[in-house]
């Protein structure tokens, strides 16, 4: 029987071109997605992708299937949308802040998820940096926030890291690197590099090379996600960047793609963060036990900061 798993998983692997990031996407196991797709091509009796070291390739009839997959997801989405929402009880505002790369590439599902759940819960959101962020949660201005943990800095904040995005090697298709068995930071400062600023992702970068005793050969620094997709797809250059912000495609329609490194990269960590001392309302309380929920696979690391 169809299953919108199914569904779910197949539409994830199409946009993502590869298993291991629509797991991540998905927050599951790169065996369920596999044994998923597996599933659907057995009871449609086609291949919906075609299987490279490079990554998952929708067929003629993968392509066909996507367009009526993206129609049933969005009819359940409707279905599910329509339905009245319970009273949970639980009541109040909660003033939630988010930095750049959570607020664009993690936050909008779940806010969607909170509204639903919590219908009562007027969620007050905000775009800051990490100083103004965490500033805010120091004058209690802020309740909590949604942030890069590792970037965490003042001694007075928890951060509950909810899942790590891993770091990758990106780089334009046919790229000499993508046919190495092996890619190692060495490598990677011979090539012209990219480095995206926003969020503190340029220092987070540099603790890296350091620590490798190599340095990338710099091009351009940029604050745009987009910029730095597109220059590498275009064969300007390469990059370093998570999981949470890969798509395979530039806006100009070239392929982007990936590929891990030797070397000890430091992951990004999305997670949690509000005053060591905060008294936790009702809306606090269920904004944790959601994301504690959400992420109940992923291994729960409590630290203060």
């Amino acid at each position: 029987m169809l299953t919108l798993r199914q569904i779910r998983y197949f539409v994830a692997t199409a946009e993502m071109g590869q298993i291991s990031l629509a797991a991540v996407h998905l927050n599951i196991s790169q065996s369920a997605v596999t044994g998923a797709i597996q599933e659907l091509e057995q009871l449609l009796g086609k291949k919906l992708f075609t299987r490279s070291v490079h990554g998952m390739m929708l067929t003629d009839y993968g392509n066909h299937f996507l367009n009526h997959a993206y129609t049933v997801l969005q009819t359940v989405d409707n279905a599910v949308r329509s339905m009245p929402v319970s009273d949970t009880g639980v009541r109040g505002t909660l003033r939630l802040a988010a930095s750049y790369t959570v607020i664009g590439y993690f936050l909008p599902f779940h806010l969607q998820r909170l509204m639903q759940d919590y219908p009562h819960i007027d969620i007050q959101l905000f775009e800051y940096e990490r100083q103004d962020i965490e500033q805010g949660l120091i004058d209690q201005t802020l309740d909590m926030a949604l942030v890069l943990t590792g970037n965490l800095r003042h001694q007075s904040i928890y951060a509950e890291t909810l899942f790590n995005s891993t770091r990758r090697l990106w780089l334009p298709s046919r790229h000499p690197l993508c046919e190495k068995s092996q890619v190692t930071l060495e490598d990677v400062a011979d090539e012209p590099f990219i480095m995206l600023t926003v969020d503190e992702a340029a220092d987070s970068a540099m603790r890296y090379w350091e620590e490798a005793g190599a340095s990338p050969d710099v091009i351009l620094r940029t604050s745009s996600v987009e910029a730095v997709r597109s220059m590498v797809a275009n064969g300007s250059g390469v990059t370093i960047l998570s999981d949470l912000v890969y798509r395979p495609w530039s806006l100009e329609g070239r392929r982007i793609e990936t590929r891990s490194l030797v070397n000890n990269v430091h992951p990004m960590s999305v997670g949690l963060a509000w005053r060591y001392d905060a008294c936790f309302t009702p809306a606090m309380a269920a904004l944790r036990e959601y994301f504690r929920s959400a992420f109940v696979t992923q291994q729960i690391n409590m630290v203060r900061r």
